[in-house]
């Protein structure tokens, strides 16, 4: 096993366990778990930034800030379905990301999709109704809360892919830390103070986020994308553990199913997308 796929199944645990611990947060605003999210990794990156001169502001402004918003959009949202309904299913949903990634590049980037990614998107699409259709602990409010998150996560994908060779990566993290860390200052007269045990979810939360950030980087800066992408969908895999070990969360046969044709859904198009580039 490589070291880069060392990394990345590090790194999907770290945010499996971050989105459990969000899940046990459920108790609080979801403006403020984004808010305990953000700051854990903010009070690390911002001084390291300062010290290697690494610019806090960039250049392109507009696309850092609609980033950033999406993103604390996205996230705030997937919270709120997590709080809700199985972790894996939102986690599941939220996988769908991707093909409004590659839908908005499409149209605003220009990259072709073709025929056999358009396929994946059915399979996976397919799985979804399958989800909804026979999990009754998963209500409409949620399935359209985690559509709204993929689809924010897909306009971030895009964003990112236009700012990567014109701004610092940690610029980037930085304008969606600081953007979490301001639009939850906003709802601060709902937040309350964490009891008892809820301070190591509320220190964890941060941690991990921070620990499944590094690894995540680390694991791109050495293996190649095609290869680490299908070990991103391991994530998954740990939430459905962890909701059965810990929220005693289960799935029938056909909910099952559906999750499976989701991750099948994506890991085709993951393949699709490396064919194209080899023919």
């Amino acid at each position: 096993m490589s070291q880069g796929i060392r990394f990345i199944l590090f790194a999907t645990l770290a945010f499996a366990v971050m989105n459990a611990m969000a899940k046990e947060l459920s108790n609080f605003h979801p403006l403020q778990v984004v808010f305990f999210r953000a700051i854990g990794t903010w009070i690390f990156i911002f001084p390291y930034m300062l010290a290697n001169r690494i610019s806090i502001k960039g250049t392109h402004i507009r696309p850092l800030l609609a980033r950033g918003i999406l993103g604390v959009v996205s996230l705030a949202f997937f919270f709120v379905a997590v709080q809700r309904i199985p972790l894996g299913s939102a986690i599941s949903i939220r996988y769908l990301g991707p093909i409004f990634g590659a839908v908005f590049a499409y149209f605003y980037l220009k990259e072709k999709v073709n025929w056999m990614q358009w396929l994946s998107f059915a399979i996976a699409f397919s799985g979804v109704v399958l989800l909804k259709g026979f999990d009754i602990r998963i209500d409409f409010l949620s399935l359209g809360l985690l559509m709204i998150s993929a689809i924010f996560v897909g306009g971030v994908f895009v964003l990112i892919r236009y700012l990567s060779d014109k701004e610092h990566y940690l610029t980037i993290i930085n304008y969606f830390m600081m953007s979490s860390l301001v639009l939850s200052l906003c709802f601060i007269q709902y937040w309350r103070m964490p009891l008892n045990y809820e301070w190591f979810a509320v220190c964890g939360i941060g941690m991990t986020g921070l620990i499944g950030q590094i690894y995540m980087t680390r694991a791109f800066q050495t293996e190649e994308t095609s290869v680490l992408a299908p070990f991103k969908y391991m994530e998954l895999i740990y939430a459905i553990i962890m909701g059965y070990l810990i929220f005693g969360e289960s799935y029938e046969l056909i909910p099952m199913l559906g999750i499976i044709l989701i991750m099948g859904g994506m890991l085709s198009n993951v393949w699709a997308k490396e064919k194209v580039k080899t023919v």
